[in-house]
């Protein structure tokens, strides 16, 4: 079973790396890096709190786990 912890480890990780990726896209699209960085800012709360939710939702669901 996934444990909370592990849940918020693997957003923040993925959230990093889902920050760059906007802070770059936002910048190229805008051609301002305080515009790219406010919009990237943005994406990672919003998407770090609905990632979080969506792992524990997952968490409680035993469809497709292997029972050992």
């Amino acid at each position: 079973m996934e444990t909370r912890r592990r849940s918020v480890v693997k957003a923040a990780i993925w959230n990093v790396i889902g920050f760059s990726v906007m802070t770059l896209v936002g910048f190229l699209a805008t051609g301002s890096a305080s515009v790219g960085g406010i919009m990237a800012l943005v994406n990672t709360g919003l998407g770090f709190v609905t990632y979080l939710i969506y792992e524990r939702v997952w968490a409680g669901i035993s469809w497709g786990r292997a029972h050992v």
